[in-house]
C-alpha cells in the first residue's frame, strides 16, 4: 500500500554522517528540510546538492522546503557560559543595556533591544519553550524586574516568547533576506516563513523569492498567538502555498491545551482552502535518543493522519539524532496502518459548495467519478499543478499521479497528500491524439496498473497550456481502443 501523508525530514550533522541522507531517502522521505537557524550557505546547498543526486540516481523526485530563521527572540550569554538554576520565587531581570555575555544569576541581556516598551506588569514570559516561566513585576527603562513562577535550568540564547503573542518583531530578518538569495541559488521548492504576523509578511517573501528569480511557493509557519485570529489567518492562508502547524512556539503563546483544537482547526482550514499543510514539532521527539516511539507519539502521528494533514515533520529525529532511519520508517509505518481507516478514506469536502474554474470542475468530478467506480489510480496530466492539488484536497484511497515534463511542478507535488509525481515527455501537437497510450504505457511500465484495471484521466484540449484541464477520459486498460 502507498503511504499518502507525506514525511518532511530536517537535514543535519547527523544525515551528513556516511550512507544516512541515502538510509532515510529510500525509508520514505518525501521532503528534506533545510533550516537556516543552523549551518552556513556552502552547507546548506551541498545538502541540497547531495539530495538532487540521489533523487537523480534513483529516477524519482524530492522536494527541498528552506526554512527562514525569523525574529528569534532570545537571552543573551551568561559569563563564562555558566548555566543557572532560577527557583520558583526567585527575581530576575532581563536587561537590554547589559551586554551579550555578562548574564548572571541575577540577571541576563536580551537580544531584542524593544522588549522592555512592550510589555507590563503582569505580562508571562516563558523562556527555552516554556521551560521556565517569568511574570513581570515592572518595567524600569530597559529592565524587566520579573518573578520566576516555573523553575528550570537556563543557559546561554534560550528563547523568550510572550504568552498570548503580540510582540511587534518584523517577521522578515536581514539575515532571512540573505538567506532567500541561497534558497533561490539552491533552486528550492518551497520556503518556509517563520512568524508571520499578517498576509503583508508573506506577500513580501513572495515579492524577494519572485525578484531573485526564484519559482518557490511559500509555506507558513503558523506560530503566533494573534496569527490565529479568523481575519489574519484567513489572509495568510490565501497568500500562501501552505501553511505548517509549528506547534513549538505556537504552543508556548498560546498555551499547550489550546493546541490541539487549533492544530485540527488549521487543518481544516488549509484544506478547505486548497492549500497544503505540515503538522510539525514533537511528533517523534523520543527517537532523537531512543529506537523506538512512545505510545503517545503513535497517536499523535496518527491523529494528524486522520485530521487530513498533507506532510508531517521531523526535525531533531533526523537532523540530530541517533536513529534517523528508524525514524522514518516509525512514521511511515503508523502513516499507512492509519490510513487504512475507513475515516482517513471518506470525504465531504466542497459537496455543497459551487466551483468556480473549469479545471477545479473537472478535478471534484474525477475524484467523485474514482471514489464510486472502483477505479485503480487517477491520472492528472498538468503543466502547474494545481490540478492534482484540487485532487488531492478530497479524502481517497485511491492513488493519483501527477504528470508533467516541468521538474518544478512535480517537486512541489511532492508535498501533496496522496499525489505521486510522474515523469512524461514534452508533448506536440501531433503526439497529443495517442496521449491516452502514452499514460497507460508508462503506468504498465512502472507496474502500477494491469489489464482491465480502471483509469482516469485529466487533460487539456491544448497541449502545454497551463491551467486547461478540461477533459476527463475514462480507459479500461488493455482496451484497443484507448
Amino acid at each position: 500500500m502507498l503511504r499518502r501523508t507525506k514525511i518532511l525530514a530536517t537535514l543535519g550533522p547527523a544525515t551528513d554522517k556516511p550512507g544516512v541522507l541515502a538510509s532515510i531517502l529510500t525509508a520514505g522521505v518525501n521532503v528534506v528540510r533545510i533550516n537556516f537557524s543552523h549551518g552556513n550557505e556552502r552547507e546548506h546547498l551541498n545538502r541540497v546538492k547531495a539530495v538532487r543526486q540521489w533523487a537523480h540516481n534513483n529516477n524519482t523526485h524530492i522536494g527541498v522546503l528552506m526554512d527562514l530563521q525569523g525574529p528569534k527572540i532570545r537571552v543573551a550569554g551568561f559569563k563564562d557560559g555558566i548555566q543557572i538554576k532560577l527557583n520558583v520565587g526567585d527575581k530576575f531581570v532581563l536587561d537590554a543595556d547589559m551586554d551579550k555575555i555578562s548574564g548572571n544569576q541575577n540577571a541576563v541581556g536580551i537580544s531584542y533591544k524593544t522588549l522592555p516598551k512592550e510589555v507590563k506588569s503582569g505580562n508571562i514570559l516563558l523562556l527555552d519553550d516554556g521551560k521556565i516561566v517569568l511574570e513581570v513585576v515592572n518595567v524600569k527603562g530597559n529592565k524587566i524586574d520579573t518573578v520566576v513562577t516555573q523553575s528550570g535550568f537556563l543557559s546561554d540564547k534560550k528563547g523568550i516568547n510572550l504568552r498570548g503573542g503580540g510582540l511587534s518583531a518584523d517577521a522578515l530578518t536581514e539575515k532571512d533576506k540573505k538567506d532567500i538569495l541561497t534558497a533561490s541559488k539552491a533552486n528550492a521548492d518551497y520556503v518556509a516563513l517563520s512568524f508571520p504576523a499578517n498576509g503583508d509578511d508573506v506577500r513580501l517573501v513572495k515579492k524577494l523569492l519572485k525578484e531573485s528569480g526564484s519559482d518557490a511557493g511559500v509555506i507558513a509557519k503558523i506560530e503566533r498567538a494573534e496569527s490565529l485570529a479568523d481575519s489574519i489567518i484567513y489572509d495568510i492562508i490565501e497568500e500562501s502555498e501552505g501553511i505548517m502547524v509549528a506547534r513549538g512556539d505556537l504552543g508556548v503563546e498560546i498555551g499547550d491545551p489550546q493546541l490541539p483544537a487549533q492544530q485540527k482547526r488549521l487543518i481544516q482550514l488549509a484544506r478547505a482552502n486548497d492549500r497544503v499543510v505540515i503538522t510539525a514539532t514533537q511528533m517523534l521527539e523520543s527517537m532523537i535518543r531512543n529506537p523506538i516511539p512512545t505510545r503517545a507519539e503513535v497517536f499523535d502521528v496518527a491523529n494528524a493522519v486522520l485530521d487530513g494533514t498533507d506532510a508531517m515533520m521531523l526535525s531533531a529525529e533526523t537532523a540530530t539524532g541517533d536513529y534517523p532511519e528508524n525514524a522514518v520508517r516509525t512514521m511511515h509505518d503508523v502513516c499507512v496502518e492509519t490510513e487504512k481507516s475507513p475515516t482517513a478514506k471518506t470525504s465531504h469536502h466542497r459537496l455543497h459548495e459551487r466551483f468556480k474554474y473549469i479545471d477545479e470542475t473537472i478535478a471534484m468530478s474525477t475524484m467523485y467519478a474514482a471514489n464510486h467506480l472502483g477505479v485503480k489510480v487517477v491520472v492528472s496530466l498538468t503543466d502547474s499543478g494545481k490540478t492534482p492539488l484540487w485532487m488531492s484536497r478530497m479524502s481517497s484511497n485511491i492513488s493519483i499521479y501527477a504528470m508533467s515534463d516541468s521538474v518544478s511542478t512535480l517537486r512541489k507535488a511532492t508535498l501533496y497528500r496522496g499525489v505521486y509525481p510522474c515523469d512524461i515527455d514534452r508533448m506536440d501537437d501531433a503526439e497529443w491524439e495517442t496521449v491516452n497510450e502514452k499514460v497507460v504505457s508508462i503506468l504498465k511500465e512502472k507496474n502500477i496498473v494491469e489489464d482491465n484495471d480502471l483509469v482516469i484521466l485529466t487533460k487539456g484540449m491544448h497541449v502545454n497550456q497551463s491551467g486547461g484541464t478540461n477533459l476527463m477520459k475514462i480507459l479500461r486498460v488493455g482496451d484497443s481502443d484507448l
